[in-house]
């Protein structure tokens, strides 16, 4: 058994990590932190009650590395940085669910704060496992993609070979209100939400150069991005709608189904998806279709396990050596 820990156990993505941990085979969960403590997990979560009980102590990088061989920091962008420098030195593995890790450092300053930690950036692993897998069986450190990042790569990669990348890349994108994290704001109160759905940061959201820069990583391939997320009236999914423009005649089904045949957690879906179906699972399901040069890609995630946390298990299974299905959750919360 590998022992892992928490950071951040308080919120809904350490949440969603304690819920698949408890029942893993290979890991033994030996450590739970917030930037508090002085709690047990029940009291945080009280679902969890009858299920496990749990101190949850002050995060403090010794006590990570007296009890911990690896660990998941489900902390806020620029805290994550803090804790992963000190514990890799520890040797201490480090899978981050912020985006401390996950951009080139030019990206990342310009679009979120100074790095503390350039040091470990260069030798993180972006945690999209269907393209890093190998990379992931080696490193000490996985950075977790974003959610709206993971269902938009996920369909889109496959046809960037097919595109006119001198087309712009329109992405419309909808989540859950569990997105936003638990702590209260004016758009993600009830009144707010409920019988309604709007935009948010149109064009200027930061997941727009995440999603710009992985295709450019991944393909070689200068992108426009033209990225627009919604709230929807919902705790939980996501469902992305991806329009660009072809250069040459495709079957989309066939080059999804030919490019994901060895991939088990994306499905291809003969219609356009919906997010109740992958709801509490770790697939992610996609359908395309074209109308002349126009191309239309579809995919649906959960945005707390696909988009964060079981995304972030299935790289800890591949970083200590196990199967990457070991312990993730494909039963969706249905009806």
């Amino acid at each position: 058994m590998v022992k892992v820990g928490v950071v951040g156990a308080s919120g809904y993505t350490g949440l969603e990590l304690v819920k698949m941990l408890v029942t893993h085979p290979q890991f033994e969960l030996s450590y739970l932190a917030t930037t508090t403590g002085d709690t047990v997990i029940e009291q945080l979560h009280p679902s969890l009650e009858d299920v496990i009980t749990f101190p949850v102590e002050k995060a403090d990088v010794s006590s990570v590395a007296k009890h911990c061989e690896l660990v998941f920091l489900a902390l806020p962008h620029k805290a994550s940085m803090g804790f992963a420098k000190d514990l890799l030195k520890e040797g201490v593995k480090v899978v981050d669910l912020s985006a401390d890790y996950r951009l080139e450092l030019d990206t990342y300053e310009e679009h979120y704060c100074e790095h503390e930690d350039r040091e470990h950036l260069d030798s993180s692993v972006y945690a999209l496992i269907e393209y890093y897998r190998d990379e992931l069986k080696t490193t000490n450190l996985a950075a977790g993609p974003g959610c709206y990042p993971t269902a938009t790569l996920l369909g889109i990669l496959p046809f960037i070979p097919y595109l006119d990348t001198s087309a712009p890349l329109f992405v419309d994108a909808k989540s859950g209100v569990s997105g936003a994290g638990k702590k209260l704001s004016e758009s993600t109160h009830f009144v707010t939400v409920n019988d309604n759905i709007f935009a948010y940061n149109p064009l200027k959201h930061r997941h727009a150069p995440e999603i710009a820069e992985k295709i450019e990583k991944v393909h070689g391939a200068k992108m426009n991005v033209n990225f627009v997320p919604h709230l929807i009236p919902a705790t939980r999914g996501e469902l992305v709608s991806v329009y660009a423009t072809l250069k040459e005649d495709i079957d989309p089904l066939e080059v999804l189904k030919k490019h994901y045949a060895n991939d088990r957690f994306i499905r291809i879906r003969e219609k356009p998806v919906d997010i109740k179906s992958t709801a509490g699972t770790h697939f992610c399901d996609i359908y395309a279709a074209k109308n002349g040069n126009g191309l239309f890609v579809n995919s649906a995630i959960d945005n707390l396990l696909r988009g964060a946390s079981s995304q972030a298990l299935v790289a800890a299974n591949l970083m200590c050596g196990f199967d990457e299905g070991t312990g993730i959750p494909t039963i969706a919360y249905v009806p």
